[in-house]
């Protein structure tokens, strides 16, 4: 009964804490709601017409959302890079920040989750894969597996989360055998949403774009890259407007590990560039509306060659010990390596997979409006979830917000 008291306590200080803060914070949530609010009116008016709102045709089936889905998953992933080093390497500087990457799994997990949804044409159906009352085909599909690993990555970090937060709330701290256990598990959990998610891809095999066995090993080294690049950022914003303290040495070593993930995702993408082109099969048509374009079809090109020159420049300014200490050349490769996978993950493995079709027909993908008003929304859905959190957060590990019997509720 004590608990259940405390932990109500815990909520109703925790929505006080959502319901306060200054003018810019106040700006941020109504930037963020009007972002949800134009996504869910176009969600609402594709729901109503069909799919025929996006861009995507027989020839295309997946497009803009399921490559923010792929990209995002990579994300969720990204609080190994923190785990690894504080728990198995007990390295403390990064223990103190480990809780961060995981509250950003959290809301990417929930992005993960709200793109899958806006991409299928008739989300009412969606309860036929949830069991007793539907089937999930489990284990024979690949969908399966991958709805299976999200959501228990997703519980995994939320208990996580909730449990060290409300043990801080009330002076408490965490119960190991509780956290150590689940922090562990995710590790493997985290390497499993990827690679299963990959394994989507690989599965089918009339695509030769993404028919490689290096497919998981490249999403999983660009996850490593992507996910600690917007941790890394807002870590420093933490520090810079709140009176959260991070060691240089932390966010260092980051960086350097985000440097070797970077260098593997480049050379496996190099591999499989070289792969393809010193063979010149007919396969190499993929890879080449990618990188040339097929004839007049050079929709892609520019996006092409951007998220490579990002990739490399981000793999340099990591790679140089001076220039990932600074401020300024961290944060620029930050943005580097965010935009650059964002790219290779989105437009870059999604519509080269898919273009030419079976048939050559060349069908020229583009985001419509309503696609990118809903994936906007979704994004925004996200940041509101993870501002959220950090809201809470923050104090509870500051000691400035804990219950009444450990010296006042703040």
């Amino acid at each position: 009964m004590d608990t259940l008291r405390l932990f109500s306590r815990f909520v109703k200080g925790s929505l006080r804490l959502v319901l306060t803060g200054n003018r810019s914070y106040w700006a941020w949530m109504a930037f963020l709601a009007a972002l949800i609010a134009s996504g869910a009116s176009a969600y609402a008016h594709q729901v109503s017409t069909g799919l025929v709102m996006t861009a995507m045709r027989d020839q295309v089936s997946w497009g803009f959302y399921i490559g923010n889905f792929t990209f995002l998953v990579g994300v969720a992933a990204a609080a190994v890079v923190l785990v690894i080093p504080a728990y198995i390497y007990d390295w403390k500087p990064i223990r103190e920040i480990v809780i961060y990457g995981e509250l950003l799994a959290v809301s990417a997990i929930v992005m993960c989750l709200l793109f899958v949804m806006v991409d299928i044409g008739r989300p009412d159906r969606f309860w036929h894969l949830i069991p007793p009352w539907g089937h999930l085909n489990f284990p024979q599909s690949i969908l399966a597996w991958d709805v299976l690993v999200l959501n228990v990555y997703f519980l995994i970090n939320f208990v996580v989360v909730t449990h060290i937060l409300f043990r801080a709330f009330h002076g408490r701290h965490y119960d190991k055998r509780v956290v150590v256990p689940l922090v562990l598990l995710s590790i493997p959990m985290a390497v499993g949403i990827h690679t299963v998610t990959a394994f989507l891809f690989n599965g089918l095999a009339a695509r030769p774009y993404w028919n490689s066995s290096i497919l998981a090993p490249q999403f999983l080294a660009s996850a490593f890259c992507s996910g600690p690049a917007i941790l890394l950022v807002v870590l420093q914003v933490l520090r810079r407007f709140t009176r959260f303290e991070i060691q240089n040495e932390a966010i260092w070593k980051i960086a350097e590990l985000m440097a070797y993930a970077a260098f593997l995702n480049l050379f496996l993408h190099g591999a499989e560039a070289f792969k393809e082109y010193y063979s010149n099969t007919q396969h190499l048509l993929y890879t080449e509306y990618w990188f040339s374009g097929l004839g007049a079809h050079r929709t892609l090109v520019p996006y092409a060659w951007a998220a490579v020159t990002l990739n490399s420049l981000a793999f340099v300014l990591f790679i140089v010990p001076a220039w990932r200490r600074h401020p300024v050349t961290l944060n620029l490769g930050c943005l580097a390596i965010y935009a650059g996978c964002y790219i290779d993950k989105g437009m870059g493995l999604i519509i080269p997979g898919l273009t030419p079709d079976a048939l050559g027909e060349i069908y020229e993908y583009f985001p419509t409006t309503t696609e990118l008003r809903v994936a906007a929304g979704v994004f925004a859905l996200g940041f509101l979830v993870f501002t959220l959190m950090l809201k809470v957060a923050v104090p509870i590990t500051l000691g400035e917000f804990q219950t009444e019997r450990t010296g006042g509720a703040h």
